[in-house]
């Protein structure tokens, strides 16, 4: 890929000088897309995956059905519908992506009877074929799928999990049956390759790790699918502590990076470095440079201009930092590029999320990046007309 750089003249902006900006879907209806680590826009830089639904402000229940679809930036934001599913969360959707090295195939997560799947469309003969589970995460070279269990993330973390079918290991706080299992996109073989009886009695042990629930989240593959990475999260009275934990996709060579108790949203750098939200005994809470095979390497990054958890993504080249902000006191999110060279913090727009989205169903702008269309698309419901896609042009900031 070709780095991206700034452009003096954006570098040189007031705080108040943002990029354009338009929206991409409307009302009535309710438009998002979910996490900021996944392929939301296709290789040509024209159609940009979302997902549709009537209602707001309540979890979803087993029968509500989400439509999935897309906008053609190229005829008017005309809206493109895909399909639907009943599997899905506020923060995360249905998983939906483009599949990588593929121009015309995407995939979401579905439920079938007692069971999750995974849908693959391919968006231009509309040929669909299913596989019996649900993913998570691709690897780069799209053959290959790692997953969770959407049935315990159901159950421990509301929001990020799935409503319909009920966990079968939800008295089990450590359950062997459930963890990270690998799927072959193509003909659909399955195997668990990680339990969480497993990776919880192996590493450092916290005192707080001890008689509670524990499960998997995030989990994401390194840029060449040598490696990939998840957190290990466990319930602390409301709330909950973590371990970020990398291993080989068979699920061996396990190794533990950060095991103070608190990490955050994380994106890989490189093949070898992870960029994540932690706390630190050199700087406290910020966002650090963690090796994956390196221990001794811990390297705090932005302490001044990135000084609070986000939504990071590193872009090509490696240069900048995409992240974006929660609500301040007026309730204004504000995605935002970090040069990590220079240490510049370029804000690309204000955008105001009312106080009834909290909790669960709230709307972080989740930027992702769109390489060949260069530009930047968040969910935000700004300017009051509910959760829509929005489109940040930076083709005047980055060359």
């Amino acid at each position: 890929m070709q780095s991206v750089l700034f452009t003096a003249a954006r570098c040189a902006a007031g705080a108040e000088s943002f990029p354009p900006s338009r929206p991409l879907t409307r009302g009535p209806k309710h438009h998002w897309f979910g996490y900021y680590d996944k392929l939301e826009v296709d290789p040509t830089g024209r159609f940009v995956l979302g997902m549709e639904v009537e209602f707001e402000h309540r979890s979803p229940r087993p029968e509500d059905r989400t439509q999935v679809g897309m906008v053609d930036l190229h005829d008017g934001d005309r809206w493109i519908p895909l399909g639907s599913t009943t599997a899905w969360c506020w923060q995360q959707g249905c998983m939906l992506q483009w599949i990588p090295t593929s121009r015309t195939q995407v995939l979401w997560n579905d439920r079938d009877g007692a069971r999750y799947v995974c849908r693959i469309l391919d968006v231009q003969t509309r040929e669909m074929h299913t596989i019996p589970h649900a993913i998570y995460a691709l690897s780069p070279d799209g053959r290959t799928a790692i997953t969770t269990d959407f049935r315990r993330l159901g159950d421990v973390r509301p929001g990020y999990g799935y409503n319909g079918i009920p966990d079968p290991h939800a008295g089990e706080l450590c359950p062997a049956g459930s963890g990270i299992g690998r799927l072959d996109l193509k003909t659909g073989e399955y195997a668990q390759i990680l339990s969480i009886a497993e990776i919880a009695a192996r590493g450092p042990q916290l005192p707080t790790m001890r008689g509670v629930k524990h499960w998997f989240n995030h989990l994401l593959f390194n840029p060449d699918g040598s490696r990939f990475v998840f957190l290990h999260r466990w319930q602390v009275g409301r709330g909950r502590e973590t371990r970020m934990v990398t291993a080989d996709p068979d699920g061996s060579n396990v190794r533990f990076l950060d095991t103070n108790g608190l990490t955050s949203h994380f994106i890989w750098r490189d093949p070898t470095k992870i960029l994540a939200w932690s706390n630190q005994p050199s700087h406290g809470k910020a966002f650090y440079e963690f090796a994956d095979g390196d221990a001794g390497h811990i390297k705090v990054v932005g302490k001044e201009a990135m000084p609070e958890d986000g939504h990071c993504t590193v872009l090509p080249g490696g240069r900048l930092i995409l992240c974006d902000t929660y609500p301040d006191a007026e309730r204004f999110q504000t995605p935002y590029l970090y040069d990590s060279t220079t240490g510049r913090r370029t804000p690309l727009g204000r955008f105001h999320s009312p106080p009834a989205y909290t909790g669960e169903w709230r709307c972080d702008t989740h930027p992702r990046f769109s390489a060949p269309g260069r530009c930047v698309v968040i969910d935000s419901p700004h300017p009051g007309a509910g959760r829509q896609l929005h489109l940040i042009d930076l083709r005047d900031i980055v060359a």
